[in-house]
């Protein structure tokens, strides 16, 4: 018999009952979610099961290994994902844009920020993507670009649409945005989800809900800032990305 969303609103009951029964007893607010979510089929057949492999020798070998990034290395299109091609993309066009910071709330500068996400019809430009929704042919979704001197990251992009996924019978997952963030080497790339406010798919997204502490699942949705829309060109939403303490950014680790 095929999983329902009935089956996986009754599992995310459960895990939330659980949690916040441990809450009241006076445990800890859990920022992240386990990497084996039962309800997220996959992350329990494909999480890390093995101990963190040591690095031996000389420290500095990890190091040998590390990105650098600087100002050459971005264009002025990389981060407008609606002008990369020679026609414009179908959808309704997005700014967005934050601050990366420390766990103080102080600026985190010249990191590299990635982008990705699905198109406006919810597929993405993947030969693995068989959603059978139309493809842009002037939209890739992906862009990139420097955070400034203040943490600042800005992209212009189309607001990505929702699409279905094959962890149960009907499941849909909510639009958003894929972000990558990296430190000074590569085993300090962090990835991350974005959302939009006021999403009907939230309750029913076990991605989303593996992060069951509702104040750290409220801090990866973005808010609406109309000082940030563009006249007569797009909509504004601000997102902050925290890297670490106790209003950090919810991490896809180990996922």
């Amino acid at each position: 018999m095929a999983l329902t969303q009935s089956d996986i609103d009754r599992e995310l009951a459960h895990i939330r009952e659980s949690y916040d029964k441990a809450r009241a007893e006076g445990a800890p607010a859990a920022d992240h979610p386990p990497r084996d979510f039962p309800p997220y089929r996959s992350s329990v057949l494909r999480h890390p099961k093995q101990p963190l492999v040591a690095v031996h020798g000389d420290p500095e070998t990890v190091e040998l290994h590390t990105p650098v990034f600087g100002h050459t290395d971005i264009t002025a299109i990389d981060n407008d994902l609606t002008v990369q091609h020679r026609g414009e993309p179908l959808g309704e066009r997005i700014t967005v844009s934050g601050r990366l910071l420390d766990s103080r709330g102080r600026p985190v500068r010249g990191q590299l920020i990635e982008l990705w996400q699905a198109n406006a019809s919810g597929r993405y430009a993947h030969l693995r993507d068989q959603h059978p929704a139309p493809l842009d042919p002037n939209f890739t979704g992906v862009g990139r670009t420097l955070t400034g001197d203040d943490g600042s990251y800005h992209f212009t992009t189309i607001k990505p649409g929702a699409y279905p996924w094959r962890n149960h019978e009907n499941a849909w997952r909510p639009a958003h945005l894929h972000f990558s963030v990296f430190g000074a080497a590569f085993t300090q790339r962090l990835v991350t989800q974005m959302y939009f406010p006021g999403d009907p798919l939230f309750a029913y997204d076990p991605i989303l809900q593996s992060v069951t502490d509702d104040s750290a699942r409220q801090r990866l949705v973005a808010r609406y800032d109309h000082a940030l829309s563009r006249p007569e060109w797009s909509l504004g939403y601000r997102w902050d990305i925290v890297l670490d303490g106790p209003s950090a950014t919810w991490i896809e680790e180990g996922r």
